[in-house]
């Protein structure tokens, strides 16, 4: 079967090369995947001065408004209830949010409050006249929605956060200090699988694989997300051991990069079946370290990384390959993926 991969490490076949080759799965993807899972929107912060605040165009091409207010923050549907125009197009400070097409008008809450010329219509306004609220998370002060989640978002990180209790990284402390983005020719889920081993670093990444003990990269993984953590090479003494990064990943597109200077996020965009759009933020609480370990160079690193997926998105339109085998111990977070997109497209909805 298409999505059928064992769960058995040593016996599992990777996902088909069709699956990233066709353009009826990548579409049914957006709907079975995306749709029903946590897409990262920015740190709650960054909302402090502008009401309401728009993020266009929003994630699978849904348009999406944040707004905060002195008592919430509150993600909803921007487009209008009455002929669909977007509503707010540019970030702004108001006190309601006014349709530039017919004068609808809708509370920060996203309720409708009033249209010209509606008198006489019948069941009007219904409930269907509000916005549409998205459902929406936040956590250490990071944001998320969901358009039809299959889960609450705790489902998606509690089990993973629990490893993080005796870190102490302070959200507050962290500051937007760049975002950048890259264009890969590849698809989204090859980038993600890169992303989720540390088996080609000693091939790969050169440079890195001189800052963390290869042999001591471990990979954990959960129902929604896996961990990996990489820990700086030493003497070979575990009392000088320290860790270089973690990297968590939330299935299915975001990338936590944790690094003593602070954090990296990295948000993976589908934009076709060969093409891919990843968008780098960076947050840093000490800057006195941003030019050491393994969060030293990420630029460097992710030109490596986008070369070899590029190479591997040529490679598998080849009519000599279909699938591959899993490395049971250095390809755990990868088969974990695949086992999540086989579940997430083979569901009924």
């Amino acid at each position: 079967m298409m999505f059928d991969i064992d769960p058995d490490i040593r016996k599992a076949r990777t996902l088909a090369s069709e699956f990233y080759t066709d353009e009826r799965y990548f579409e049914l993807s957006k709907e079975k995947i995306f749709a029903r899972t946590w897409q990262f929107l920015g740190k709650a912060s960054e909302l402090d001065v502008l009401t309401p605040q728009t993020i266009l165009p929003g994630f699978l091409d849904e348009p999406v408004l944040l707004v905060k207010t002195d008592e919430s923050l509150a993600c909803l549907s921007n487009v209008c209830t009455h002929r669909g125009k977007l509503l707010v197009e540019n970030a702004c400070d108001a006190q309601l949010i006014r349709c530039g097409y017919h004068g609808r008008r809708f509370s920060l809450d996203g309720k409708f409050l009033s249209m010209p010329e509606f008198e006489g219509v019948a069941d009007f306004p219904a409930d269907s006249d509000d916005l549409r609220q998205v459902p929406f998370a936040v956590r250490q002060g990071f944001m998320f929605g969901s358009l039809d989640p299959i889960a609450p978002f705790e489902e998606f990180v509690n089990d993973v956060a629990e490893r993080f209790a005796d870190d102490n990284y302070e959200a507050d402390a962290l500051r937007l200090t760049s975002t950048r983005e890259y264009e890969i020719n590849a698809h989204w889920a090859l980038y993600c699988e890169n992303y989720l081993e540390g088996f080609h670093i000693p091939f790969v990444h050169q440079a890195l694989n001189e800052i963390v003990d290869y042999g001591s990269y471990a990979t954990e993984t959960f129902r929604y997300s896996s961990l990996q953590t990489a820990v700086a090479s030493s003497d070979g003494s575990p009392a000088v051991q320290s860790v270089a990064a973690r990297y968590l990943f939330l299935f299915p597109n975001t990338m936590f990069n944790f690094y003593p200077w602070g954090i990296s996020v990295n948000v993976v965009r589908p934009v076709s079946p060969s093409k891919t759009v990843v968008e780098f933020l960076t947050y840093v609480a000490d800057k006195s370290l941003t030019e050491t370990g393994a969060g030293a160079d990420l630029h460097r690193v992710e030109l490596e990384d986008e070369a070899i997926v590029e190479s591997v998105q040529k490679g598998i339109r080849s009519r000599f390959y279909s699938h591959g085998r899993y490395s049971p111990t250095r390809e755990q977070g990868t088969h974990h993926f695949h086992r999540l997109i086989a579940e997430f497209m083979s569901a009924d909805r």
